[in-house]
């Protein structure tokens, strides 16, 4: 039996609208992904360093915000500093060397089986193999060139994005200093006393799960990246590695163990391919203790450290960190944990307060 359902126009037509303009509203959001990443990163770094700015202007015998803002600041435009100085010239170092190596390793690997040779003088194949030697130096020489271009292309890249990060210090800094202000402009439009102190505790909890994982997450990372350059400096007394390497190591490890679950093992891998233009032996060595290494980091020094900052499941943390990466990138996959913790603190609040 067939029903007939009588929709009237205006309801028709407000369906049409609300649709359209969640679209829009779609559309406007990722037209300006680039600048919400921005002003998401500039306020997820204005809450981590929010804890020492706030200890500095109680110290300070002015107590003035701005000047313990500015000292914060100068510490961390300093470390940054540090780490692109210490992190950049090394690598483009090591790949040139890599490119003037290249044709003597193909040499040496051509001539250091005495079979081989006596083989091709038997049957009188040296012209071939010299062609075939000559291509394989120019190949070799070509993709040795290629990979110091994307590297230099990556650094260009990178220097590209300062525009950007330097809107992000910005940004930062004035949440930073006007922060306290806003709050307390904003808590001053609530009528409800109870519903503001409500919403006031909500924040409090949301900012003790922000903080509390940065906290943590430095320390891992701190960790991780002091066990990998303490590495790379063990075995560059028994192998032909540049003991100089273990301080950029401690860099690219501690910077990409930010992004959880996995930045680390790619640090690793990084590390390793740089350690492989120097001796493959002592690249290997430093993959497999690395990967014993996060075995126990997962298993023991990461629980112990993150134990009750941030309570989600395995299955939470890689679902946030795999939508925060693929949409953000490694921004996103580094502030992908603390947003799903602030997330489910209201989402715990809703569900309690329904039943």
């Amino acid at each position: 039996m067939k029903e007939n359902i009588n929709i009237d126009t205006r309801t028709f037509v407000r369906f049409w609208l609300v649709v359209i303009g969640f679209a829009l509203v779609a559309f406007a959001i990722y037209s300006a992904r680039t600048a919400l990443l921005i002003i998401g990163i500039a306020f997820f770094l204005a809450i981590a360093l929010s804890p020492p700015v706030n200890r500095l202007a109680r110290i300070l015998p002015s107590k003035s915000r701005v000047l313990s803002t500015a000292l914060a600041y100068v510490v961390v435009v300093l470390i940054l500093g540090a780490i692109v100085f210490l992190v950049i010239p090394p690598i483009i170092d090591q790949t040139a060397k890599f490119v003037q190596n290249v044709p003597s390793l193909v040499d040496t690997a051509t001539h250091q089986s005495s079979g081989v040779s006596s083989f091709i003088n038997h049957y009188k194949l040296q012209p071939e193999v010299d062609k075939v030697i000559i291509s394989m130096k120019d190949s070799a020489t070509k993709f040795a060139s290629g990979l110091g271009s994307v590297l230099i292309t990556s650094i260009g890249s990178v220097l590209s994005m300062i525009t950007a990060f330097i809107l992000v210090l910005v940004l930062t800094f004035f949440m930073l200093v006007e922060g306290p202000t806003w709050l307390n402009r904003l808590w001053r439009v609530y009528k409800n006393k109870k519903r503001m102190e409500h919403h006031r505790s909500l924040m409090a909890k949301m900012y003790i799960v922000v903080t509390s994982y940065v906290t943590g997450q430095l320390t891992v990372s701190a960790i991780a990246g002091t066990v990998a350059g303490v590495t790379v400096f063990v075995l560059s007394f028994i192998f032909n590695i540049p003991a100089s390497l273990a301080i950029p190591t401690m860099a690219i490890v501690f910077l990409l163990s930010l992004v959880p679950m996995f930045g680390a093992m790619i640090g690793a891998i990084f590390v390793s391919a740089i350690l492989a233009l120097n001796n493959i032996t002592a690249a290997i060595i430093f993959l497999v203790f690395f990967i014993l290494y996060q075995q126990l980091e997962a298993n023991y020094i990461s629980p112990k450290i993150q134990s009750k900052r941030i309570d989600l499941s395995v299955l939470a943390i890689l679902v946030a960190v795999t939508i925060g990466i693929y949409l953000f990138g490694i921004p996103g996959g580094i502030i992908s944990i603390p947003v799903a913790g602030s997330i489910k603190v209201l989402a715990e609040d809703y569900f309690s307060r329904e039943q």
